[in-house]
């Protein structure tokens, strides 16, 4: 039986509108009805997850926890978020409703290639945090992160994207390099921005999508068959 997804989205609402573009585009349906019932609580209000773990910002948990408790009460039967940072407060929100989480750290871990050096493109707090060094340790991979440096080119980009900029090309292929004379050969995508930047960019690289891997991971756990 297919289930009623809900998204917890608006961080940011460009993200949120990517995954579910992504949720539409791979789901196997040859016409409307054959697509999941999706509810969207794009709520971009909530505050800055980084700012709020790394620097005692606003804490965006109320803001989130009534997303999630709106969207079960609407007859979400499976919550997602497109947005990794907000995976620090999963336990949180899992703890506060009835139905399940997919967690896209844990997802995306486990989308990664056996044999590959990954590098994580993510924001601060998600590096900071380690939520996918944590989950790419358990299944034997060594992260590589960029130094504080080319991290600020990373973060303009997110600026850029979350203003409804495309970033600056040459600065983002100089972050890449630097990543592959580190010894990466396979990029993470673990910010939701990020799919933008390689599409909008054009950049051709091996990559793993989160947005995408919880796309595919979500219309499975629904009910419904992976377009091909």
């Amino acid at each position: 039986m297919e289930k009623i997804l809900g998204i917890l989205g608006g961080m940011g609402p460009m993200a949120t509108a990517d995954l579910f573009t992504k949720i539409t585009a791979m789901t196997k349906a040859s016409c409307d009805n054959d697509h999941l019932r999706v509810l969207i609580d794009s709520n971009a209000k909530i505050p800055d997850r980084t700012n709020a773990i790394l620097y005692g910002g606003e804490s965006p948990l109320p803001y989130m926890l009534d997303s999630a408790l709106r969207l079960e009460s609407m007859g979400a039967q499976c919550l997602i978020m497109p947005c990794n940072t907000a995976h620090f407060y999963i336990n949180e929100l899992q703890k506060a409703v009835a139905v399940p989480f997919i967690n896209m750290i844990e997802e995306t871990a486990k989308a990664v290639p056996e044999g590959c050096r990954p590098a994580l493109l993510a924001t601060s707090g998600t590096i900071k945090t380690g939520l996918y060094s944590n989950a790419l340790k358990k299944r034997g991979f060594d992260l590589i992160v960029p130094d504080e440096s080319h991290h600020m080119l990373y973060m303009a980009a997110i600026h850029d994207i979350k203003g409804g900029r495309v970033p600056d090309r040459g600065s983002f292929l100089m972050l890449l390099k630097w990543l592959k004379q580190k010894g990466a050969d396979t990029f993470i995508l673990g910010c939701t921005e990020i799919p933008l930047a390689f599409q909008w960019l054009e950049i051709d690289e091996p990559y793993v999508d989160a947005t995408m891997v919880l796309a595919r991971s979500a219309i499975t756990f629904c009910g419904k068959e992976i377009r091909e």
